[in-house]
């Protein structure tokens, strides 16, 4: 199912001051929105994601699972220079008819928001009843409640945090040194940067997974290898993978954006910004979760208002957001309140 794209006619203006022409978001969609108006399920992706999430969500979002377009309108938007349909640092610039490259303008989450406010405008959508999101994707989802409290009814944050850790921002810039020193990173081509964007990847995933994740999935079954062992090939693998479908520009340019996350940012700090939040909100943390450790999460339930927490218990680390989605079903059913068909109202406030 490809993508379809809304294209905005005005300038755009970054929250840097700076501005692009022609701005294009694809996105997804899924059911109908009914007559009330208050059946919308807004999801937002993470870093290398697209907005198909149907296809990467499987088990949680879909025909016959949690949030399904029986019941739901679900809307998915590529986020702001990612290449899966939205203007993003591969796209031609209209002032010079040549692609962006490094010259497209340093942007944040809150400009990934305008953008999906746009998008919703655009859509006849006036509520969200659930806005949802995992990492990047919750951090989106947070901003978004801040900068519209009354819109949004019900949040879910998953494996997020308020403002992006020292440690976050350490391992990005370890991804963004291995890319740079890719000579062809700098040669402006849609190419360019390849093997560093492999490397990159590669340093992720040790982020993403844990210690425990390797010593299962990756150990030798026998005591007498001395090369080629399987977890090489695992992040050489992973690290291709992600080549081939990815471009290092919109990597090097959504980890700036990740680091640059900090809800306080303007808003006399992050506290007061998250006591904004006027969503019921159902905060969920990761038990392995080394990227944003629990405690992340914690803080987030102690400062919003009408938040719940539930711990996700994982040996996934950060990516058990991706991959236990029964987990998270079952988590979601025991704080959604449902009528009598079972049809979900809204969350609890409490466990």
């Amino acid at each position: 199912m490809n993508a379809e794209i809304f294209k905005y006619t005005d300038t755009f203006e970054f929250e840097s001051g700076r501005t692009i022409e022609g701005l294009e978001i694809g996105f997804h969609t899924y059911g109908r929105l009914n007559k009330e108006k208050n059946n919308v399920v807004w999801v937002c992706h993470a870093l290398t994601a697209n907005s198909d999430v149907f296809d990467w969500w499987k088990g949680l979002i879909g025909e016959g699972y949690f949030f399904n377009p029986e019941e739901h309108f679900i809307v998915c938007a590529n986020i702001l220079g990612s290449p899966y349909g939205t203007t993003s640092p591969l796209s031609i610039n209209p002032v010079t008819g040549q692609p962006y490259y490094l010259s497209y303008p340093q942007f944040t989450t809150r400009d990934m928001v305008k953008a999906h406010q746009l998008l919703a405008q655009h859509l006849n959508i006036n509520n969200i009843s659930v806005l949802i999101g995992g990492s990047l994707g919750g951090q989106q989802a947070m901003e978004w409640a801040i900068i519209e409290p009354e819109r949004i009814k019900n949040l879910i944050l998953i494996a997020t945090n308020a403002k992006h850790s020292p440690w976050g921002i350490a391992f990005n810039e370890s991804q963004r040194l291995a890319i740079s020193a890719d000579r062809t990173f700098y040669g402006n081509t849609p190419e360019g940067g390849q093997k560093g964007l492999k490397a990159a990847r590669s340093i992720a995933l040790l982020s993403y997974r844990t210690y425990k994740t390797y010593g299962i999935t990756q150990q030798e079954e026998s005591d007498d290898v001395k090369d080629g062992f399987r977890s090489s090939s695992y992040q050489n693998y992973q690290g291709e993978k992600l080549v081939n479908r990815y471009n290092a520009y919109s990597y090097w340019y959504l980890t700036k954006v990740m680091d640059s996350h900090n809800v306080g940012r303007g808003r006399n700090g992050v506290d007061k910004a998250l006591s904004l939040i006027k969503a019921k909100t159902l905060v969920i943390g990761i038990s392995s979760d080394v990227l944003f450790p629990i405690e992340e999460q914690q803080y987030l339930f102690r400062h919003i208002p009408k938040a719940a927490f539930a711990e996700l218990d994982s040996f996934y680390g950060h990516d058990g957001f991706l991959i236990e989605t029964e987990a998270l079903t079952n988590i979601f059913t025991s704080f959604f309140k449902t009528d009598v068909k079972g049809k979900i109202i809204e969350l609890q406030r409490t466990a």
